[in-house]
């Protein structure tokens, strides 16, 4: 028997919305999920799981039917789902009344229900969220019926707000194999056993790393997992390292060409670190118009040697100032990402800023 396991599509979601590239994300988070059925048709898998979050808030009837139609193309596969903290079963959600297609099975109730699949020796277990948040551990006593068929629990949650989860618990559930959604990185709890799936896309510009699914197969009474990288695009973190010969234009072709390695059709967020020639200003702006750039943090610092110009302006007001504001000790304080000069300051990170600017400032008005 073969399985996809799923979770956190989010469809309907619009990522980078104020961006160029937003109105892709929203199409390219649709056709992700197209293409994975597509991928199950072409395979001939039995079974797709689907743990929550399927859709980003309450479906729209004409989404219903969109999706319907997909799962209808599907042959051979069997679809389960539950609704997650997203999607939730609201009173007058369309979920409720919404007749699926014969290979479509929703897992409706608040309290876990068991749906047995005969031709695949296969007991699947789950709930659906009905509220936007759950703080109970709904899922650390649950247990499978003693079978001989192969156990799966459909489950979404794990942090304080949405069903906490007792791991070691859960370990000890006797499910063979545990279908978690709702962390949008994938992570593996156990191998070929509890596994999160992640989002199939990423979602916003902190979701970063690799997406995808998790394709399982049970044979022999041996089950085994494999991650499949497909997400469209990625976010990645560029950190950009200047020094005192870094110039605008020299930082805005590395920029330039690391994107251009990494791939264009990727999205970045830039942050810009070291220390900078005291002259030279950042135009972090024109770096926006590079590539699908999301966000430009500018943390570098100008490469001031604060006792030798304290000991040229002792008698003018720049001396004056450095003798009030600068600090020995200013020299290598680190904010707590461990990065000097980070906007996550601390205090003195707010007072090495304020006399950096103050020391520009008044050496250009010197000038």
């Amino acid at each position: 028997m073969r399985f996809f396991h799923t979770a956190d599509i989010h469809l309907g979601a619009f990522p980078d919305s104020d961006f160029p590239w937003g109105e892709e994300r929203r199409t390219e988070i649709w056709e992700s999920f197209r293409r994975l059925i597509q991928k199950a048709e072409n395979e001939k898998i039995d079974l797709l799981l689907i743990a929550g979050d399927l859709f980003h808030r309450q479906p729209l009837m004409r989404e219903l039917k969109e999706l319907n139609y997909l799962f209808g193309k599907l042959t051979k596969t069997k679809v389960v789902l539950i609704a997650g903290n997203h999607d939730y079963l609201k009173q007058d959600s369309y979920y409720r009344t919404f007749e699926w297609n014969k290979n479509v099975t929703f897992l409706y109730e608040p309290d876990c229900e068991k749906k047995t699949i005969l031709d695949l020796n296969t007991e699947i277990y789950g709930f659906s969220y009905h509220t936007r948040e759950i703080t109970e551990r709904l899922y650390d006593k649950l247990q499978p019926e003693p079978t001989e068929a192969l156990t799966i629990l459909l489950a979404h949650g794990g942090d304080e707000k949405h069903i906490p989860l007792d791991k070691k618990r859960m370990q000890m559930s006797g499910f063979d194999y545990i279908a978690l959604g709702h962390i949008h990185k994938p992570q593996i709890l156990t191998k070929d056993r509890m596994i999160y799936a992640g989002a199939l896309e990423p979602l916003d510009k902190n979701d970063t790393g690799i997406h995808g699914f998790i394709s399982g197969k049970y044979e022999n009474g041996t089950l085994t997992t494999e991650f499949i990288p497909w997400a469209l695009r990625e976010y990645i973190h560029l950190e950009i390292t200047c020094d005192a010969s870094t110039t605008n234009f020299a930082l805005k072709e590395k920029i330039s060409d690391l994107i251009e390695r990494k791939g264009p059709h990727h999205i970045y967020k830039i942050t810009i670190l070291g220390l900078r020639d005291p002259d030279i200003i950042f135009d972090t702006s024109s770096y926006m118009q590079i590539g699908n750039v999301i966000e430009v943090i500018d943390i570098s610092e100008p490469a001031y040697d604060f006792e030798r110009l304290e000991q040229q302006n002792r008698e003018n007001i720049v001396g004056h100032y450095i003798r009030k504001l600068y600090r020995p000790e200013m020299k290598d304080v680190e904010a707590p990402c461990g990065h000097i000069g980070c906007p996550e300051n601390t205090d003195i990170n707010m007072e090495k800023k304020a006399l950096y600017y103050g020391i520009q400032a008044l050496l250009e008005a010197q000038r």
